[in-house]
């Protein structure tokens, strides 16, 4: 459902939108569809979407500020069904961006990709996160080290914390039936980051563009299986 909710969101990306109107739709789609906004009052989060634009990390709030042709957004969206949560979260953008935020997307997108390929039984926790770093260091970005990935089930955030950094073959043993919400978060320019007075957005320091993707998966025996699935568009 949290993927479902999400690709229909994405529709509604195009210069001009409100970020308010992509919240409230994702809101009223939700709960049309049976199921209730994970983040809206969580630690007194005002919304149910968190949208993050250009410079912002993680955890922007939706309001008056209309998308811009050459912005890059973020849309970190999660859902309680049936007592259990999932989470998600995708960068796209905004009418034609510059090449330098595509490559930061992509590059990003495909650190996920690789952190992902790690979370097999077997492996320990230390291998995702030092895959997403090396393959990001390696393009040429920083990983935020503030904000981390982390398990999630009947709680929204569970253990362990996942950071997308890290030593190979350490920490905690990982095994079939986990279920982890691996979240990759890139800065263009130093992993710096700072909270805006309104005491929930997170922003670069040195005010470069930051992208941020998020699945939900689950560890098998075998390959680890994505459950929050995205459609391209």
């Amino acid at each position: 459902m949290t993927s479902e909710v999400l690709n229909e969101v994405l529709k509604l990306v195009e210069p001009g939108v409100k970020t308010e109107d992509i919240d409230r739709f994702a809101e009223d789609l939700l709960r049309r569809k049976g199921g209730t906004p994970a983040f809206k009052g969580y630690h007194g989060y005002p919304k149910s979407v968190c949208i993050s634009i250009n410079e912002e990390v993680v955890h922007g709030i939706p309001g008056n500020r209309k998308l811009c042709d050459g912005d890059i957004v973020s849309l970190d969206f999660g859902v309680l069904l049936d007592g259990f949560y999932g989470d998600m979260a995708v960068t796209v953008p905004v009418g034609n961006v510059s090449e330098s935020k595509k490559k930061l997307m992509e590059a990003t997108q495909k650190a996920l990709d690789v952190g992902i390929a790690q979370a097999v039984a077997g492996n320990r926790l230390g291998d995702i996160s030092h895959a997403v770093e090396q393959y990001v260091l390696q393009e040429g970005f920083s990983v935020v080290r503030d904000y981390v990935g982390h398990g999630i089930g009947r709680q929204m955030h569970e253990d362990p914390q996942i950071p997308n950094f890290g030593i190979p073959n350490s920490g905690p043993l990982l095994k079939s039936g986990m279920v982890f919400a691996i979240e990759p978060m890139v800065n263009m320019g130093s992993y710096q980051v700072k909270t805006l007075s309104d005491g929930w957005t997170v922003v670069t320091k040195d005010g470069k563009p930051s992208a941020h993707f998020e699945h939900t998966i689950v560890i098998t025996k075998d390959e680890p299986e994505v459950i929050t699935c995205l459609k391209k568009i």
